[in-house]
């Protein structure tokens, strides 16, 4: 294995494969909204109302999941909103990137890090968010060329103090947190200078989902929203 810097153009050996360092883009997946929300539907019919409910709230970024069978068909019906930046979640296997970009997700995320899915994240030229737990595993997201990658589960993986520790060999590596945020300790880890965005669904619960009240989306989202904001202004 061998690694280059992935700013100067280089390219990069894995388990004996050659990838391309990726250009760097001009606005980075995490620097979009510091919150992003974790979605799981039950029914597509959901996702136009919940995308509209995240927009009025002042977050313009979305995890749809695929959890459920409704999760695909979601995507596809959230990029009538033209202001969200709809992701997919739970994207397990190339094939997975496949499908969700085919219905129009602009990012994948995966609870784990797969080269694979990385790989075809890359071939179809949107940006991957694998999930990672080790330095082991950010080391392997470093050879691929990443630079952002989601911390998860966060809250067993010690928190805040978890990401410092493993941010201070990693200083190119940014981190969103996942499992185990909320509104109460979102401020602990927007605290930490390696995560400028955190992810959670305190604010799309399923329950609410069900129950169609999108004012308490639309609410939850705004509080959320200002606390990140607040959080990052003194850090």
């Amino acid at each position: 294995m061998t690694t280059d810097n992935p700013d100067n153009g280089s390219r990069t050996t894995v388990n004996d494969r050659t990838l391309a360092a990726p250009a760097v883009a001009g606005r980075s997946l995490l620097a979009r909204c510091p919150v992003v929300p974790v979605v799981v539907l039950d029914q597509p019919d959901q996702a136009v109302p919940l995308g509209e409910a995240l927009l009025a709230g002042g977050i313009d970024v979305v995890e749809v999941t695929l959890r459920t069978d409704a999760g695909l068909e979601a995507i596809r019906r959230l990029t009538a909103l033209p202001d969200l930046h709809v992701g997919a979640g739970s994207v397990l296997v190339p094939g997975q990137a496949d499908q969700v970009v085919d219905a129009g997700a602009r990012f994948v995320v995966s609870p784990g890090l797969s080269v694979d899915v990385v790989d075809r994240c890359r071939a179809l030229d949107v940006p991957a968010l694998p999930g990672v737990a080790t330095a082991s595993e950010l080391m392997t997201a470093t050879a691929l060329g990443l630079d952002e990658v989601k911390f998860f589960p966060a809250g067993l993986l010690g928190g805040p103090a978890g990401i410092r520790a493993l941010a201070a060999p990693f200083t190119r590596m940014t981190f969103m947190p996942s499992g185990g945020v909320g509104a109460a300790n979102m401020a602990d880890y927007l605290a930490v200078p390696a995560v400028p965005a955190v992810s959670g669904s305190w604010m799309v619960d399923p329950a609410l989902l069900r129950a169609g009240d999108w004012a308490e989306v639309t609410a939850r989202s705004a509080d959320a929203v200002a606390r990140a904001v607040a959080a990052l202004a003194v850090t």
